[in-house]
């Protein structure tokens, strides 16, 4: 469920502006509006380093995430024809879409899983620094964004830093309560 509201934020919010997104959806968003690359695939070949170093510091976060990662790319792209489904101004959109790509994204962090990326990344600096993994993804996130920005020098661009916050927002509180079944004793 988590990764079908990810390709639904991304396909039906966020691909009919070319916003951009933070992590390796953004780093995909970015190769599709710059070469035409489909995003899912381009999302999976950016998440193999990360992977490697996760399978070398932390197995179980490999292996939790490894559904994740897999299956969000898979939804990205199967979700495609969604795309321009529902007509909103561009604010909201980008609003819209950061809801929704925070909520799965924030469910498959609090479940101790990633859509892989930075968002796995930034779950590994979370245990290891003792942060919440939301202000490391807000972080990386606005320097993914910041490239947006010089390499498209287009204004329009700004509108994806209300997704960024969205989703930084969205995960940061998902992740911050402990749930019964999130944290076993």
């Amino acid at each position: 469920m988590a990764a079908v509201l990810i390709g639904i934020g991304i396909n039906v919010f966020i691909l009919p502006f070319q916003l951009l997104e933070g992590g390796v959806f953004g780093i995909g968003l970015l190769i599709n509006y710059l070469w035409g690359f489909k995003i899912g695939m381009t999302i999976i070949c950016v998440n193999l380093p990360i992977y490697l170093l996760a399978f070398k510091i932390e197995r179980s976060y490999f292996f939790n995430s490894l559904y994740g990662t897999l299956f969000t790319p898979i939804m990205i792209d199967l979700l495609l024809p969604l795309k321009g489904m529902i007509e909103l101004p561009i604010l909201i959109s980008a609003c819209v879409g950061g809801v929704f790509i925070g909520t799965g994204t924030g469910l498959m962090l609090r479940y101790r899983s990633s859509p892989g990326g930075i968002d796995l990344l930034a779950l590994l600096l979370s245990k290891h620094f003792s942060v919440n993994a939301g202000f490391f993804i807000f972080f990386i996130d606005s320097l993914i964004l910041t490239s947006g920005l010089l390499i498209f020098k287009d204004r329009m661009m700004i509108y994806s830093l209300f997704t960024v916050m969205s989703v930084a927002f969205l995960v940061t509180v998902l992740t911050s309560f402990r749930s019964i079944n999130a944290y076993p004793k």
